[in-house]
């Protein structure tokens, strides 16, 4: 394991650099642009939006989803192991973490989906390899686009049909024509004072205006809103490194502010701006030591995010033609290592949720004695995942996109 790898250096090696995706800024749109194309061409209604979360660094999806009733689990990881009254019960033995009660209340809801054992063929441990995997849907050979990219690419030239909310676009967004656009988080201040009063109450509607007038009275408004939301992020487009200040678990990459991320996003889809796939992150996975207090610690910063997500989601009829899709690039081992943490594995869960989403479980729980080496034996190839979003989501032939692969996982999206 490389002791400091940052996100930028993870993007540089994977080998994906299409479209100059990798460029610092590459395609970068501010809120403006974006409220722009919301009023010239307003996303439509019934348009299924993608929202893909990263959890870089490899997460424990043992210790996510948990089998604390299966004694093989508790014999391999004798300190690490949560136990049965610990975890969130799900049924069929399996329990969600105790960071991820808002999770809970969605699974009780039929609103969550879990797909068990995801993974993809001939698993590599390393971060760099696995992620450009994922991120490519290429298992066995090296394509230089991502899965998303190529969507784009099939699906038209325009860079704001997908959006990183990130200043560097991860390698899924790289298309060989098309690389999409990057909205970096870096804060957004307006005047205070009386300037700032006076500014704000030009946005104010006046009865019989011009449409034009309208407009712009709406514009300032939004602008109001998106200082709201980007004003407290701290995901700041100008550190060079952000990455590496997270002190543990964090030399596979991957942003913080997951919040304000999700935050920005969800004001994006309410505006109505055309954008069908989106791509946010969070890093620090890495738990080769003192796994449990920092898994848990990142677990219960994904779960307030995203039910906050999801629960605003549900406001509005954009937000309900969205789905959230969470991943990472492997799991870990199943035997604890000497550091009280876990070592690169191989399959792990998959979550979905949104309105269109089905609750409740897909794939077969992979077994803890059956091992490949040590590491559990995919049950999920993570392409069907792909198709079944690319078709359901994204209103997209799979076979467009992804080549030589006709898998999909029946009844995970109504």
């Amino acid at each position: 394991m490389t002791a400091k790898l940052t996100r930028r250096h993870f993007l540089t090696l994977s080998g994906v650099t299409a479209a100059g995706a990798l460029a610092y800024g590459a395609t970068r749109v501010d809120w403006d642009d974006l409220l722009s194309a919301a009023a010239d061409s307003p996303l439509a209604s019934g348009a299924g939006v993608l929202v893909v979360v990263t959890l870089y660094g490899g997460n424990d999806g043992l210790n996510t989803v948990v089998p604390a009733a299966d004694s093989a689990y508790q014999d391999a990881r004798p300190d690490l192991a949560y136990r049965p009254e610990e975890v969130l019960d799900l049924g069929d033995g399996l329990g969600l973490n105790p960071g991820l009660k808002g999770l809970k209340g969605l699974w009780d809801e039929k609103g969550l989906a879990v797909v068990r054992g995801v993974g993809y063929p001939t698993p590599d441990h390393s971060h760099f390899r696995s992620m450009a995997i994922w991120q490519t849907a290429s298992p066995r050979t090296s394509v230089p686009t991502g899965w998303l990219g190529r969507w784009l690419d099939t699906t038209g030239a325009d860079p704001l049909r997908a959006l990183s909310v990130e200043p560097v676009l991860p390698p899924m967004l790289a298309g060989a024509k098309t690389a999409a656009a990057s909205l970096p988080l870096g804060g957004l201040k307006l005047p205070t004072g009386k300037l700032g009063e006076a500014f704000q109450a030009l946005g104010t509607p006046s009865a019989g205006e011009e449409p034009w007038q309208a407009r712009a009275a709406k514009s300032i408004t939004d602008l109001h809103s998106a200082a709201r939301i980007l004003g407290g992020a701290v995901h700041d487009a100008a550190e060079d490194d952000p990455d590496e200040k997270r002190d543990k678990g964090a030399s596979a990459g991957g942003a913080s502010a997951l919040g304000a991320q999700l935050d920005a996003v969800a004001a994006l889809i309410e505006a109505e701006v055309p954008t069908r796939a989106y791509s946010v992150s969070l890093g620090g996975f890495d738990t080769h030591a003192d796994e449990r207090d920092t898994q848990q610690r990142l677990l219960t910063e994904l779960d307030t995010a995203l039910t906050a997500f999801a629960k605003r989601l549900k406001g509005t009829d954009r937000g309900r033609q969205a789905v959230v899709l969470v991943y990472s690039e492997f799991g870990r081992r199943v035997h604890a290592n000497a550091s009280d943490g876990t070592d690169h594995g191989t399959a792990g869960p998959v979550f979905l949720l949104g309105a269109p989403v089905k609750g409740g479980f897909f794939g077969d729980q992979p077994s803890l004695t059956d091992l490949d080496n040590g590491d559990l034996k995919q049950t999920t190839d993570f392409r069907d995942i792909y198709a079944t979003v690319l078709q359901d989501v994204l209103d997209t032939d799979p076979g467009k996109v992804i080549e030589d692969h006709r898998g999909r996982i029946d009844g995970l999206l109504l």
